[in-house]
This record gives C-alpha cells, structure tokens and sequence, in this order.
C-alpha cells in the first residue's frame, strides 16, 4: 500500500551566501514526509534543501546522501557539493534523513527513498526534468543510494518504480550489510554480511546506469567491496556499469576535496547526469 507522505513545495528563498555571479537560488528545509502519524523526531528530521542553478530550465538533478557512518551527519555537510554542482548546471536536493540508533534500520533506507520521490514529483515544479534524477551520496549516503536504487521495495511503497532514477553514484560506499546494521543486532563490528539489508543481495540486470566510485587509499575493505558489486552486476547482465578509482585520495577525501583543481569526482557526476553549461 502506498504511502502518501509527500510534503508540500515551500517558497523559494534566494541566497546571496555563495556570491551574486553563481545565480544559486535554494529551497530550504522543505518537509518531505509530512502526516499525523509521523513522529516528532521524524517530522523534524525528514527535510531538504534544494540548490537550483541559476539556467532554470530542463535541468538534471542529483539528490546527494549526505555520509556519516548512519549515526550522524546533516544534509549542510554538502553544501559545498551542492554549490559547486549547481554552479555546473546541476539541480541538488539534500535530504536529511533519520539516524541509527534512534531510528534503526531500515528507517533511514524508507526516508532517502521518500526523499526520491518528493523530488521526482516536484522537481518539474521548479525547471528540472523529472525524467533526468539521479541519486548518489558518500559513504552511508552511498549505501542508502544502493539499497533505494538496487532493492525495488523501498521505492515501490512512494509509487515509484527503480526506472524512475536516471542513474546511481554510490561513493565509496558499504556493499555488504552495513556495519551499524550489525551493530544494532548486537553482532561485532567486524562480522561480515550480506544478507536482505546489504546491496549485493539485490544486484541483478535492468538497473539504472551506474557510476560506482571509491578512492586509491579507502578505507580497509572499502575497494574490496565496490570492486565485488561491480563484477556481480557485470554477472547478473548489467549493462552500464562505470567505475572511477580517484588517485591520490581517501575515504574521507573523495568528497572534502570536491571540486579541488582536477577533481576527477566533480568532471564525472557533470557528466554522467549529463548537465549542459
């Protein structure tokens, strides 16, 4: 059954924060879950913000996850991807979502996957192209963007079908059952996974096209485990599957060195979205 969740559009609110020559105008904290029956902590916490360039008309748009291991972080952590992405072309929407272990699993999953589909319904609102949403996010962001992207379920439940994303950009992301996950069910950090809740239990053909990324020197099991989604979707008959390996770089690194002079990962997601100058 079907959940209608979906939040109200807010007014947009122009900033002069990131300089007058950027055009940037953001939608702030605009609710995408709203309802009697949500709770105090998930009313205030299921919010975004939405970055629009300044060329508002058929634009891509990528909804950024924003990391933090599923135990913390806040959707201002990206605002300077977001910034530099619009600066591009690049419509962003950065969700909040729901925190272990106040909100165990799969909470966190169900509010990325509300926040895709508040997007898919109003983007078009604003000059986007509904057709053109990407989904990507580092770290934890980037196993919330497998999880909605591989697994249909959590899309399914907002009316929405895994076609409706126009591609992933997991970053350096957990392919098995992640950590926190096994933490919650009181097993030790360490022990290996890959049951309902990891995403290599949902890989499979017909997926949307998918950029998969993590970093020369990431952290300890990280290649390992995007190396081993990338050849399992390559088995099950995925066609576009793209990987980039950035040099030089760490797992905290792909993403606070964003936008850097030669940054491979800002080049990529420009491309990949296809945004147009």
């Amino acid at each position: 059954m079907a959940v209608a969740v979906i939040g109200a559009v807010h007014a947009l609110v122009s900033t002069n924060a990131f300089g007058d020559q950027a055009g940037i105008s953001v939608l702030s904290d605009a609710a995408y879950k709203t309802g009697p029956d949500l709770t105090e902590y998930e009313a205030s916490r299921c919010k975004l913000d939405v970055y629009l360039p300044a060329a508002r008309q058929d634009f891509p748009t990528l909804i950024w996850l924003h990391g933090g291991g599923l135990t913390a972080g806040k959707k201002e952590d990206a605002s300077n991807i977001a910034r530099l992405l619009a600066e591009r072309g690049v419509a962003v929407v950065v969700p909040n979502y729901r925190l272990s272990a106040k909100a165990p699993y799969p909470a966190y999953i169900d509010d990325s996957a509300a926040a895709v589909a508040w997007t898919v319904r109003h983007i078009a609102e604003h000059g986007g192209r509904r057709e053109r949403v990407f989904l990507g996010g580092h770290s934890a962001g980037a196993y919330l963007v497998l999880m909605v992207g591989l697994n249909p379920a959590y899309l399914e439940k907002y009316e929405l079908q895994p076609g409706a994303l126009a591609g992933l950009i997991p970053v350096a992301g957990q392919t098995l059952t992640h950590y926190t996950i096994r933490e919650e069910r009181g097993l030790p950090k360490a022990t290996i996974i890959a049951d309902e809740a990891a995403p290599l239990h949902h890989v499979k053909s017909g997926l949307p096209p998918l950029l998969v990324v993590w970093a020369e020197h990431d952290m300890e099991m990280r290649a390992e485990e995007n190396l081993l989604l990338v050849s399992a979707l390559k088995a099950a008959g995925q066609k576009d599957v793209r990987t980039l390996v950035l040099p030089n770089r760490h797992h905290g690194t792909t993403v606070s060195e964003f936008g850097e002079s030669d940054d491979q990962l800002l080049e990529a997601i420009v491309t990949f979205v296809g945004a147009k100058r």
